[in-house]
């Protein structure tokens, strides 16, 4: 809070820049975690939330009649442009978000102040809900090739990995000692993911520290205890994921890559993916293509072209097809690493995963490649103590039903995933970079109709089982149209069993329908003999069907949409 020398500000503007309605007015408050905007213009009370750390970047802009303008760009890729009456005003509140938005020590991140005020059981349950050792055992680990070791216990061999590694059976102690000394932050190699079927392993590290001449015995017998893991190939492949210029410089500044000559029978290979300045230029101009006021069709793809951000990512997918088909197709061993090894590394591996095992397409499972890849493998564990911040996931899995993908078909649907990296494939993500821009969607996205179409439909499926359930207890002899009915409702539940469809290609077939014939419901709904109640309750499958035929509707809207964007 001290940070903070002007906490409300009345009369400040929100402008919209790609609608023509007027600009909303209302009261910008400063907390210590947020930016909270409240349109005081709307009919019905609308807040506008920015968490400070979500700010990349605050522009106080020139002075103007209309007032002092104020330009922030959030990482998340919201834009918010404010207009404040007194230039003091927005000096103070530009001031105070440059401090708020750029915590100098880990305990100023929001996550350190976040308190739920729930007991510390419930804390420790939450840190608790994703184990890694899990994921490992459905690996088939331990086993007589990999082991699960505390090697990093109290992280005295590598800062930035967990307590507990898991590296090859056939390693010494020595070794991964002597192997984390020749690895830059001492990342040594160790197992990502082991594809069971045939043993083949990916594993990541860090650059090794080789200059122009030196070797590591230690580390050379590293590689080779993990190439012998995996007893059907003869060889293993040592993937360098950064461009072999880039590579060879940090060579001449003593790390570099592997020598060939040095470890027995590696296949080295350079990807070619740029480092993460590189990266965040590209992004830059992305953003400023997206940003462009009133652009022509051919500015933005002129912008688009020269932002090279589709090239990085076929080039980060092409690694991670590489990564798959060596380990499936070559039953090859691969040892991926980047400068450090936790970047693009972890983008590659995380990518290889998701195509070798349909797990990690799961809610779960994606939860727990994020924990591995990116949480355990990639931050300075030993400053982060968990008695002071809570987990994020027991708060998802709570969300679960707004995160679902209504057109996933099931987990084993997709046993094998072979994306198509030929650049017409990549296309520009609107409903990512452009999502807080309102003016360029529709009133409502297609995806968004179809999650709620889908929750309506589970409803009415309920009230179609309670009515079935209630159909024997009605007083007076029923109609032959009653049996007719509870066909429909069982093909109705039977039909909603069905996996859903999964990608726009698959609308080419007719999709299953809940009902097999509305008109029928619809007579029934009308049936003398019925309490009031009853009659209520029939109506729903009228309802039904109208549910059914709009899935239809966004479905063929979704194909067409796709074919449009190919």
């Amino acid at each position: 809070m001290e940070h903070i020398t002007t906490p409300k500000v009345e009369n400040v503007k929100l402008l919209d820049r790609y609608t023509n309605r007027k600009p909303a007015n209302g009261t910008l408050y400063l907390t210590a975690t947020h930016l909270i905007y409240v349109d005081a213009s709307a009919e019905v009370r609308k807040e506008t939330w920015i968490l400070h750390h979500h700010i990349a970047t605050v522009e106080k802009l020139p002075l103007t009649t209309s007032g002092c303008p104020l330009l922030i760009h959030c990482k998340n890729f919201r834009v918010a442009h404010f207009v404040i009456g007194h230039e003091r005003d927005c000096h103070e509140v530009y001031t105070s978000l440059l401090k708020l938005s750029q915590p100098v020590k880990p305990e100023e991140l929001y996550a350190f102040s976040y308190n739920p005020k729930m007991p510390k059981d419930n804390r420790e349950i939450g840190w608790k809900l994703i184990d890694l050792k899990v994921d490992y055992q459905r690996m088939g680990i331990p086993n007589d090739y990999w082991e699960i070791t505390d090697a990093n216990k109290d992280y005295e061999v590598c800062n930035t990995y967990p307590p507990e590694i898991v590296v090859p059976k056939a390693a010494s102690k020595a070794t991964v000692v002597g192997s984390s000394k020749f690895r830059s932050r001492g990342r040594i190699p160790v197992l990502s993911y082991l594809y069971q079927e045939n043993n083949a392993a990916i594993c990541r590290c860090s650059q090794p520290l080789s200059g122009l001449s030196a070797r590591c015995l230690e580390d050379e017998q590293m590689l080779q205890a993990i190439r012998q893991a995996n007893p059907g190939s003869p060889f293993m492949y040592v993937v360098d994921t950064r461009p072999k210029l880039n590579a060879m410089a940090n060579r001449a500044a003593g790390k570099g890559y592997e020598n060939e000559d040095n470890y027995d029978n590696i296949h080295f290979k350079f990807i070619g993916i740029e480092n993460i300045h590189v990266m965040r230029s590209s992004l830059q101009k992305l953003l400023e293509a997206c940003e462009a006021k009133s652009p022509s069709m051919s500015d933005f793809l002129t912008g688009l072209e020269s932002s090279g951000w589709l090239r990085h990512i076929k080039a980060v997918m092409d690694a991670g097809v590489f990564l798959a088909k060596a380990v499936k197709e070559e039953k090859a061993s691969v040892l991926v690493h980047c400068s450090d090894g936790w970047d693009r590394t972890a983008q590659v591996c995380s990518l290889a995963s998701i195509l070798l095992d349909p797990f990690y397409r799961t809610f779960k499972g994606l939860m727990v490649l994020i924990e591995k890849e990116w949480i355990a493998m990639g931050h300075k564990f030993s400053h982060r103590i968990f008695e002071k911040t809570h987990s994020l996931w027991p708060f998802l899995i709570q969300k679960k039903q707004e995160f679902r993908n209504p057109l996933y078909k099931g987990f084993t649907a997709y046993k094998d995933l072979k994306p198509n990296t030929l650049p017409f494939s990549f296309q520009f993500w609107c409903g990512m970079y452009n999502r807080f821009d309102k003016g360029m969607h529709p009133k409502q996205c297609v995806l968004d109709h179809l999650l709620n179409c889908m929750s309506q439909k589970m409803k009415l499926e309920d009230n179609a089982m309670e009515l079935e359930n209630k159909l024997p207890f009605l007083d007076g002899s029923l109609p032959d149209e009653v049996c007719s009915l509870s066909k429909i409702i069982n093909a109705s539940v039977e039909s909603s069993k069905t996996p859903m469809l999964n990608t726009p290609q698959d609308y080419e077939s007719e999709p299953p329908t809940l009902l097999t014939n509305g008109a029928v419901v619809e007579e029934v709904v009308v049936m003398p003999d019925q309490d009031q109640k009853s009659k209520e309750d029939l109506a729903s499958h009228h309802d039904l069907a109208d549910v059914n035929r709009t899935l239809e509707v966004i479905e063929s809207v979704t194909k067409k949409e796709t074919l449009q964007h190919q």
